[in-house]
């Protein structure tokens, strides 16, 4: 009985037609015009036609075509976007004293919240199918009964996570304060005067005419929106160096009320930055670990229910804190899909193109109830690093793009060992991978962010070389994986019995 061809063997020769056809066409239409001319002017008479057009051009017309093509192609280069590459990053790692166990948060809570029981239980329920791991790390203004979230303690915070990442990063690149062109600092709910990147810039007596940002209120995505803003510098400023820092300050924005749309960060926030420094200079092209392919921002919604920072008076009290509501996995699924027809045709092979096209076609003409076709990104990118804002996003993003569970590995463990340390969580699953010994030359790596807004903010990173795993780098290089990677991944189960 003859074997019926499956769908598999015959979409390999058509992806492999669809990606290869423009070099195709290319090479049928350069042997059609190869042998036109062989055919019609062969021998002597196609040596006599070319030198007499050489003896009646003029040597002068000659060299102003040549200097003509040369200023097109120069004017060409020089309006090229400069490339813009990620020479190294460095994540904040807390102390040992700083951890909080289930144990400490639940017994904390009890306390704080013992006029309010239902809070307490509410929170347990939430610690216990979130996802994080017991080695998250709380600041020292949160380990104390009552929480002293002051002003004086958040920026205490502040200076801790911000300078030991820049130390680091710093220790690792050999970048010096004067060589920073170009800092942006991007802290969502801790906004302080004077800035934090002014902080920054009194810390390391960076140079008058450093180019300095200072972002805030853009939420778990502001990473990324810092990176967009640092590429942008970059094309104006060439033979730049742009140091970027990401964190969250969370000792301000502990909740102590009852409404449980606030209380729900309080399970799931923890501490965290990072610092990442980004070049156009064209020697650092070699040292550097990535290059900046793609860079898609967008924007769903306005009024921003999903994701707000709410101010509550409660008995003469304020009391702050971020509120997330049961909308968010709805309107993060709009903001990706708008994101995902931005960065798809940039990306996706032909095959996949051509496809999600057909299929458009089929809805509209034929039957509108065909299931819309999703593209394959596992096809376009090698290692996917989707913010670990939680346990329901990763599942949602892992199920809406068909990736694996090694695919969606990084993001998981992030969120067991680290928490949602908003949107420096990003760099800490890159730091993951590497650690893994995962990264190759070549590999494209997906970064896929969410926050307020709401908005869903990717980059498209390439590897210039492959990483070196932790056993064989520098003694300096002591990323926040470099003393637990070995004991990764962990089973993580549906629900931790408090």
């Amino acid at each position: 009985m003859a074997e019926k061809s499956s769908p598999a063997k015959l979409k390999s020769p058509f992806q492999y037609l669809a990606n290869n056809s423009l070099t195709l066409l290319l090479v049928c239409v350069l042997l059609g015009v190869g042998l036109e001319v062989l055919m019609s002017a062969p021998g002597e008479e196609f040596l006599r036609s070319w030198k007499s057009i050489a003896e009646a051009v003029d040597p002068f017309k000659i060299l102003c075509s040549v200097l003509a093509v040369v200023f097109l192609g120069a004017l060409c280069f020089m309006s090229k976007p400069r490339s813009v590459y990620l020479v190294d990053y460095a994540c904040y790692k807390a102390p040992v004293a700083y951890r909080v166990p289930f144990s400490t948060f639940m017994e904390h809570s009890r306390i704080i919240l013992k006029d309010s029981p239902k809070s307490v239980e509410f929170q347990m329920r939430i610690l216990e199918r979130s996802g994080v791991g017991e080695e998250t790390s709380f600041p020292p203004a949160l380990h104390s009964i009552p929480p002293t979230p002051t002003l004086e303690a958040s920026r205490e915070e502040a200076e801790a996570v911000i300078f030991s990442a820049v130390d680091s990063l710093m220790r690792k690149t050999g970048i010096t304060p004067k060589e920073v062109d170009i800092l942006i600092v991007n802290c969502s709910l801790f906004s302080p005067t004077p800035s934090l990147s002014a902080m920054v810039v009194n810390r390391y007596k960076m140079r008058s005419n450093v180019k300095s940002f200072n972002l805030s209120g853009m939420g778990c995505s502001a990473g990324l929106i810092s990176v967009d803003l640092a590429r942008d510098l970059l094309q104006l400023y060439p033979n730049s160096n742009a140091l970027v820092v990401s964190t969250e300050i969370i000792t301000p924005n502990y909740y102590k009320g009852s409404e449980r749309a606030m209380l729900l960060p309080n399970c799931l926030f923890r501490m965290g930055g990072a610092a990442i420094l980004l070049s156009n200079k064209r020697r650092d092209s070699r040292r550097a670990k990535y290059r900046l392919m793609h860079l898609v921002r967008t924007h769903k919604g306005g009024d921003d229910k999903a994701y707000r920072c709410v101010y509550e008076q409660e008995d003469g009290q304020g009391k702050v804190g971020i509120s997330l509501s049961k909308e968010l996995m709805v309107i993060a699924g709009e903001a990706l899909k708008s994101n995902i027809t931005t960065i798809g045709p940039l990306v996706l092979p032909a095959s996949e193109q051509l496809m999600f096209l057909f299929t458009l076609i089929g809805r509209k003409t034929f039957n509108p109830k065909w299931k819309p076709y999703i593209p394959d990104f596992k096809k376009a990118f090698e290692h996917f690093c989707i913010h670990a804002g939680g346990r329901a996003v990763i599942d949602e993003l892992q199920k809406s793009l068909r990736l694996s569970a090694e695919h969606v590995e990084a993001s998981r463990m992030t969120l067991h060992r680290f928490g949602n340390t908003s949107s420096s969580s990003l760099w800490y699953e890159l730091s993951y991978i590497e650690g893994k010994g995962r990264m190759k030359k070549g590999d494209r790596v997906w970064q896929i962010a969410f926050g307020s807004g709401f908005k869903c903010n990717s980059a498209v990173w390439k590897c210039n070389r492959t990483i070196q795993t932790p056993a064989t780098a520098p003694a300096a290089d002591d990323g926040p994986w470099a003393d637990c990677i070995h004991r990764y991944p962990v089973d993580i189960p549906e629900v931790v019995k408090l």
